[in-house]
């Protein structure tokens, strides 16, 4: 009698049937919320873009004038944008959300 180890091609069709049905939960779940997940990435960045016209404001003792003022000083490495494809600008030393219309 061989003693081989390794799976039978039951014991991997149960394991397919299980990640299926956790797939099957999982997807429907993150779709639906993808609005707010949007959201929520866009809010982020937003603070993260406050965080740095802070630091710059400290640093310079005046506020930037647009994002290329922190991008051009090191506070930011890129025009920051949102997941939606919306970018950040910068007006009276607060961040804002630019819509794509």
């Amino acid at each position: 009698m061989r003693t081989e180890k390794g799976f039978t091609l039951i014991e991997m069709m149960i394991v397919l049937f299980v990640v299926t049905i956790l797939l099957l939960i999982t997807v429907p779940n993150v779709t639906k919320n993808q609005q707010t997940i949007s959201e929520k990435g866009c809010d982020g960045m937003v603070k993260m873009v406050e965080a740095q016209i802070q630091a710059y404001y400290i640093d310079h003792h005046s506020l930037p004038t647009s994002i290329s003022d922190l991008v051009s000083n090191g506070y930011l490495e890129g025009t920051p944008a949102c997941p939606d494809g919306s970018t950040i600008e910068i007006q009276d030393g607060s961040p804002y959300v630019e819509r794509e219309s």
